[in-house]
């Protein structure tokens, strides 16, 4: 499958389900103390090093950029799904959200203090895991912080339904932390911390903190 491939029939699937996946999803967080903490530790960093633009990428509907914005935070969100983007700037008009690809970010070298990428990383293949690394190294500060959410496992399976029985075509790829710690390193960061969470987030959960290299 081609990169044009994977990335078309991401975006139409998440299209397809934005509505319903806003609504089934809206109220995960206030589930999920262990979450929170990381955001708000991850907001204590950003602040720590002197704030500014912090971009969530792979935002969804935009429920955990506006989260970090009640962390004092000056988030703003990218997804690749038009769909998403819609919904997103219906529910948080007064937050800046905007279309694009983590495999192709739109945003200057050295652009933002932060970078979130919240179970966003899951339909990324492997072969394609270093670019997109590349590309969060190349638009954060140095010494900013990265903060990542993934799904724990070993498999890769393919998604042909959800968020309301709508039709879907993506490929979910679990991952171990150690694996994700080893690309983040070979391209440009430092890793401070990985665990594990279970919660109504994600049944085996993976949260890394990081941060750019100088």
């Amino acid at each position: 499958m081609t990169a044009d491939d994977w990335l078309s029939r991401t975006r139409t699937s998440y299209d397809r389900v934005a509505v319903s996946y806003a609504h089934l999803v809206r109220d995960l967080l206030a589930q999920a103390p262990h979450e929170r903490a990381a955001l708000a530790s991850f907001a204590d960093l950003v602040q720590g090093a002197g704030g500014g633009p912090v971009v969530e990428v792979g935002c969804g509907t935009g429920r955990i950029t506006a989260h970090l914005r009640t962390l004092g935070v000056d988030a703003f969100g990218i997804d690749l799904s038009p769909g998403m983007i819609d919904v997103a700037r219906r529910d948080h008009p007064e937050l800046r959200f905007e279309v694009g690809s983590m495999t192709d970010l739109d945003l200057a070298d050295g652009s933002v203090a932060g970078l979130v990428a919240w179970y966003s990383l899951i339909h990324i293949p492997d072969d394609q895991i270093g670019a997109v690394f590349a590309h969060f190294r190349r638009v954060v500060r140095p010494g900013g912080p990265l903060l990542l959410g993934f799904h724990v496992g070993d498999q890769t399976t393919l998604k042909t339904e959800g968020y309301g029985g709508h039709p879907m075509n993506v490929h979910v790829h679990r991952r171990q932390p150690v694996q994700v710690a080893a690309w983040l390193c070979r391209n440009g960061f430092t890793v401070d911390s990985q665990t594990t969470v279970t919660s109504a987030e994600s049944r085996l959960g993976g949260i890394i903190v990081g941060r750019r290299e100088p």
